[in-house]
């Protein structure tokens, strides 16, 4: 492949990780973010996916694009929808990163941009993540630091939690083959577990106390709204720990390993690398 990539959310938790892999890879990368901010190897374009006046801009002379929507928002098809008109109109190729389970409901927002991007007439690659390990160092970090302990309305619900590194290998895969066209690829960590299970690795491999609390939907809302999340986003993120009650959550698959030639990591993996990141 020749030209430029383009990489949205490019110092998020996944971004920043996609352009230094396409980056060590020797590709020419658009490192997008709202403010530009300048990404060693890359070039820094600004991309507000809610300000369609940088769009051209930032898509001009690239001709694949890794695409997401950034957290926080509800209004996904909304604001995917002329992302991936415009890279349809210019040939160029979309990685897109959904989430895991949506193709099972073609009315959820995410699978109607995945479809949308199926019939867009360009390559396609969508990655479909599980929950991210690092929800662990960033949305979970203050209740491990502060309280030693993981409060979410998960029950006793397994999930095969991820690496976001991981998931950007698989981006960069995606991003620097054709063999990957015009495929979903359901990406997961190598186990399924349970929050008490993770909370008890994390425990033994952190060398601190680490519980989890399950608790119900109401509790959880009011404990992230007052944490000042919206209501209403705090209620979506409440909503997609359904799937997780039922086992939706638990399913492992060989994807990473199918796109990256290597296996995921696991949970103790994640927990060494990061354990600078839960100094109190």
């Amino acid at each position: 492949m020749s030209g430029r990539i383009l990489v949205l959310g490019a110092t998020g938790t996944v971004g920043a990780h996609v352009v230094a892999g396409l980056v060590a890879r020797g590709e020419n990368v658009k490192a997008a973010s709202r403010g530009a901010t300048p990404v060693a190897g890359a070039e820094a374009v600004r991309f507000d996916h809610m300000d369609p006046s940088t769009h051209e801009a930032a898509f001009d002379g690239v001709d694949r694009a890794y695409v997401l929507v950034p957290s926080g928002y509800l209004n996904t098809l909304e604001i995917l929808s002329p992302i991936i008109e415009r890279a349809a109109g210019a040939g160029t190729k979309v990685v897109f990163q959904s989430v895991i389970g949506v193709d099972a409901d073609d009315s959820i927002p995410y699978r109607q941009a995945e479809l949308q991007l199926e019939r867009s007439g360009t390559r396609w690659v969508t990655l479909r993540p599980n929950w991210f390990m690092d929800n662990f160092h960033t949305y979970w970090r203050d209740g491990i630091v502060r309280h030693g302990v993981i409060t979410v309305p998960a029950a006793d619900g397994k999930t095969s939690f991820i690496d976001a590194r991981d998931i950007a290998a698989s981006a960069v895969a995606a991003l620097t083959t054709d063999r990957f066209d015009n495929r979903a690829f359901n990406l997961t960590g190598p186990e399924a577990l349970s929050y008490h299970e993770a909370a008890a690795s994390l425990s033994n491999l952190l060398g601190r106390s680490v519980t989890y609390r399950p608790v119900d939907d109401e509790t959880f809302v009011g404990i992230v709204t007052a944490a000042g999340v919206p209501e209403d986003y705090a209620r979506f993120l409440a909503a997609i720990f359904h799937p997780v009650r039922e086992g939706w959550a638990s399913v492992v698959t060989p994807d990473v390993e199918t796109l990256t030639g290597r296996a995921p990591r696991d949970l103790g993996t994640y927990a060494r690398d990061n354990a600078a990141r839960f100094s109190a």
